[in-house]
C-alpha cells in the first residue's frame, strides 16, 4: 500500500458540510491529512466533522467578509490547502434579474475566491493550494447568467496563480453532480435528469461527489499543478 499523500498537511474545506466538500475532507482524511471544514449550518457541519473526523470547525457564511477574515486569522498555525465549494449556480433568466442580482450572479463566486485567497495567503505554506468550483457552463451558452458567470472563474483563477505563486491556484469546472444541492434544485425533476445522463453521457452513469473530490485531492497532491481548469462532466460537453 503506498504512503498516505497529504500525511502532515491541513486541508481548509469551505462549504464542508455536504456533497462535493464533504466528499473532498473524507478523501483528503484518507491521505493522511487534519481538515477543518467550514458552512453556515451549525448541525449538518457538526455530524460531518464527526462523519470524517475533523481537526475542527467553523460555523459562518463564507461571503461574510468579517467573518472569513477572523476564521484564517484565528487558525493556529499554518495550513497547506483550501476548497472552496459555494456559492451554487443561479438560473434567473438575464431580463428578470435587477441590476443587484447581476452583481451578485456573476461576483458573488469571484469575490469569495478573492477573500478566501486574501485572507489564507498568510497562512498557507509553499506550494500549497487554493482549489476553486467552477463549472463548464462557460464553454455552452445557455439562458441566464449562469454562463458568463463561470466563464469569468479560469481567468480571474489564473491571475491569482501568479499574484499567490508559490501557493497554487486551480479551478475545477464541473458538470452535473449528483449532490444534494442539485437535489434542491431540480426537485421533482432529479430522477429524470439522472436517467437522461446514464443514457446520453459517454462514461454511461451520473458524475457523483466522489469523482470530483478524487480530482480536488489529486490537484493537492501534484505541486506542478497551478492556474489551471479541469473539467469534469463524465463527456457531457461531448453530447450533441
Amino acid at each position: 500500500m503506498s504512503e498516505p499523500q497529504l500525511a502532515g498537511q491541513t486541508v481548509v474545506v469551505i462549504g464542508g458540510s455536504a456533497g462535493i466538500g464533504l466528499e473532498t475532507a473524507r478523501l483528503a482524511r484518507a491521505e493522511g491529512a487534519e481538515v477543518i471544514l467550514v458552512a453556515r449550518d451549525r448541525e449538518r457541519l457538526e455530524r460531518a466533522a464527526s462523519e470524517v473526523g475533523a481537526r475542527s470547525t467553523a460555523a459562518l457564511d463564507a461571503t461574510d467578509g468579517g467573518a472569513l477574515a477572523q476564521f484564517f486569522e484565528g487558525l493556529p498555525g499554518q495550513i497547506d490547502h483550501v476548497m472552496v465549494t459555494g456559492p451554487g449556480p443561479n438560473y434567473v433568466p438575464l431580463l428578470e434579474m435587477t441590476a443587484d442580482q447581476l452583481r451578485h450572479g456573476v461576483g458573488n463566486h469571484l469575490v469569495l475566491t478573492l477573500e478566501v485567497a486574501r485572507n489564507a495567503a498568510p497562512k498557507m505554506r509553499p506550494g500549497g493550494s487554493v482549489t476553486v468550483m467552477g463549472g463548464v457552463g462557460g464553454r455552452r451558452i445557455v439562458p441566464g447568467i449562469y454562463s458568463a458567470a463561470t466563464a469569468a472563474i479560469p481567468p480571474f483563477a489564473g491571475s491569482l496563480a501568479i499574484e499567490l505563486a508559490p501557493v497554487r491556484v486551480n479551478v475545477i469546472a464541473a458538470g452535473f453532480v449528483d449532490t444534494p444541492l442539485s437535489a434542491s434544485i431540480l426537485g421533482d425533476d432529479l430522477d429524470k435528469r439522472r436517467d437522461e445522463l446514464r443514457r446520453t453521457l459517454p462514461i454511461g452513469r451520473v458524475v457523483e461527489p466522489a469523482d470530483v473530490a478524487a480530482l480536488a485531492v489529486h490537484i493537492m497532491i501534484n505541486t506542478a499543478l497551478t492556474g489551471a481548469t479541469y473539467d469534469i462532466d463524465g463527456g457531457q460537453q461531448l453530447v450533441p
